[in-house]
């Protein structure tokens, strides 16, 4: 039996070619319809029809003619990053305690406003709720919501969680519902790896991996195989912690706070991605890690993964940085590309 071909409505197929538009817009200070056109292969006339749209709602902003040398002076045109924003959140543990660090950011990714929340005893859907009630409020128009939970999350429902009170909660449709906007809802080491990736700037589509090893919480991995985040069919990808160590939960947690432990547990994970993905480099994270263990975790890995094989390992404790560019990238992405909310919600 085959696989259907995936069929587009007009009204999808229009707002991919305006996603397309925007994009281009979007990556360079301004454009004429005939570039714009050149970047994304539409029609100088379709480019026309999105752009007068766009200049209506503001969206855009039509500058002076282009300087021409001879006839009639292209017009050149500019996105409005301020048209509207996006509240972006990232939810963390830390032992029993909790915090939510909230940032606003204009439409081409740009923090306009940070706040963290510290030492919260619980985090649930109302706290999360009222939060962005409150900034959503505080901001101007705003157009999306992302948010970044240390857990498993399929079509914005929540399942297995570091933060109890969220397990089970179907946070993305609630919040769609709510404040009618598309809402990102991610898994964290997803959208940590993702920032990674970005930020690392490839000049071709790669396979990269971050793990993490928490204080007083199971590790974790993202993975990005050939460009494209890999969460796998029921977004259980990544979660290393329940791979075969030979040893309880329990015991695997004492053991990741031993010197001795640690260093075999992480060895254990890093050649298990090495061997599956074959990653060019794997960012290892989180509070446990430490720079003088990498000769460590080298030698370790090369006692069954080949040395042409091994990819680059670097120890990185922060990637706060890293978590919400990838949040704040995906939010933004769902903007450019509204068909794929369209979709989601059929």
């Amino acid at each position: 039996m085959g696989i259907s071909p995936v069929t587009y409505s007009t009204l999808q197929i229009k707002q991919m070619n305006i996603g397309l538009v925007k994009q281009a817009l979007k990556t360079q200070e301004s454009g004429t319809k005939a570039e714009l056109a050149g970047q994304t292969s539409l029609s100088i006339a379709t480019c026309n029809t999105i752009l007068n749209e766009l200049v209506a709602t503001g969206e855009v902003i039509e500058l002076g003619p282009n300087e021409s040398s001879g006839g009639r002076p292209a017009k050149k045109y500019k996105y409005n990053a301020d048209f509207g924003c996006a509240v972006c959140l990232l939810v963390k543990t830390s032992g029993d305690l909790y915090s939510i660090e909230c940032s606003i950011v204009n439409l081409v990714g740009d923090i306009v406003k940070a706040e963290t929340l510290e030492d919260l005893k619980h985090v649930d859907m109302d706290v999360i709720d009222q939060l962005i009630g409150r900034l959503a409020g505080e901001s101007n128009h705003v157009m999306a919501l992302g948010i970044g939970i240390p857990g498993v999350v399929s079509g914005g429902v929540i399942g297995v969680c570091d933060v109890p009170d969220l397990v089970g909660k179907a946070l993305g449709p609630y919040l769609e519902e709510k404040y009618e906007m598309p809402v990102t809802v991610e898994n964290d080491m997803n959208m940590t790896v993702y920032g990674f990736y970005h930020l690392q700037h490839f000049e071709e589509e790669k396979t990269f991996a971050v793990v993490t090893f928490p204080e007083n919480q199971f590790p974790g991995a993202g993975f990005i195989v050939d460009g494209r985040i890999l969460s796998g069919n029921t977004k259980f990808g990544g979660e290393v912690s329940f791979l075969p160590f030979g040893m309880t939960r329990e015991e695997q947690l004492r053991q990741l706070h031993t010197a001795e432990g640690f260093v075999r547990l992480a060895v254990q994970v890093l050649t298990s991605i090495i061997a599956v993905i074959n990653p060019v480099t794997i960012a290892i994270t989180g509070e446990l890690p430490q720079q003088a263990q990498l000769d460590d975790f080298h030698e370790g890995c090369r006692k069954n993964i080949p040395e042409e094989h091994m990819p680059l390992l670097f120890v990185q404790n922060d990637t706060n940085r890293e978590y919400m560019k990838g949040v704040v990238m995906t939010t933004l992405e769902i903007l450019n590309s509204p068909a794929q909310w369209i979709e989601q919600r059929q």
